[in-house]
């Protein structure tokens, strides 16, 4: 009688341990994490040079500290091709904050009259767009040489009700030049992607109608969306995700075309990228990383690398 009590014990713990470890493959996505990497290993050289092609990215600054941003919770990162600078905010004490391409800290400006700046984007004409989660907002601007603060509270603005959802709504935020919109993304319960028409040479809000269409994101395998970078040269979109580790690469029609994870050990990380908040990409193909609270990260392919 002992032994079969301890036989169906073992099988009950065999089982138990089996959906367990089912249940974490689904909950992280792993499963279709595996599924990806067998389709990446079947895609051609002509496929991958037409793409971002994320698995050729190696990191070359890893975890450098932005100098004076220690308890900033940076959040968002866009490239501006007009000064060839990074652009980020922060969200305790809202800033806008310019940086080099090497992480160095170029200027501080005040955020007055921003609740919970969370993402930010700069246009080829030199406006600069940031969303505010809290108030459910797209405020676009130019930014003076000389300016010490920008007063949101001036500035007309763009409702995104619509994505609202407390501190789960607007978190990333993209310029399409090729179809003239901005694609914005909701952070969670549930994540989503969002296309709102925006025309470049407009000098204010006025002509943007505030109309988001929601565009298909089920067949993402993440758990939240943090920042979203385009890259102008294919079209691609770049999708970051904090509690999935991972970048994603999406082509122009929504669907996943590679991946890297922010994990130790990976892609040429020493250590792993907690709390990913920002990406960007420059005109050269690099990649750029802000991570909560004060952390910078490039990443580059090989044929970058000297």
């Amino acid at each position: 009688m002992l032994k079969v009590f301890k036989s169906r014990s073992k099988l009950w713990l065999l089982a138990a341990c089996t959906a367990l470890v089912v249940w974490l493959m689904h909950f992280f996505h792993w499963d279709d994490r595996l599924l990806f990497l067998w389709q990446e290993h079947k895609t051609s050289t002509q496929q991958q040079a037409d793409s971002i092609w994320l698995p050729g990215y190696r990191a070359v600054i890893q975890a450098k500290p932005l100098a004076g941003l220690e308890k900033s919770e940076t959040s968002g990162l866009s490239w501006s091709p007009l000064s060839n600078t990074l652009f980020t905010v922060t969200g305790r004490i809202p800033k806008l904050v310019e940086l080099s391409l090497e992480g160095e800290v170029l200027r501080v400006v005040e955020l007055r009259g921003f609740s919970d700046p969370e993402g930010v984007e700069v246009l080829s004409d030199g406006r600069i767009a940031i969303i505010d989660e809290r108030a459910a907002t797209l405020t676009a601007f130019y930014l003076p040489l000389d300016a010490e603060f920008i007063d949101g509270a001036a500035l007309p603005s763009i409702s995104l009700a619509a994505m609202s959802g407390g501190n789960k709504g607007a978190e990333g935020i993209a310029w399409d030049a090729r179809n003239q919109r901005m694609l914005l993304a909701k952070e969670r319960s549930p994540f989503g992607l969002f296309s709102l028409p925006f025309p470049e040479l407009a000098d204010d809000l006025a002509p943007v109608v505030s109309v988001l269409e929601e565009l298909p994101s089920k067949q993402i395998f993440m758990r939240d969306f943090s920042s979203l970078a385009i890259d102008q040269r294919t079209g691609h979109l770049l999708v970051l995700s904090d509690e999935s580790r991972m970048l994603l690469e999406l082509d122009e029609k929504g669907n996943p075309v590679s991946f890297i994870s922010l994990a130790m050990g990976l892609n040429g990380l020493t250590r792993s990228i907690k709390q990913a908040e920002g990406v960007a990409m420059d005109v050269q193909g690099t990649i750029y990383i802000v991570s909560e609270p004060n952390l910078f990260y490039v990443f580059k392919k090989k044929t970058q690398q000297p």
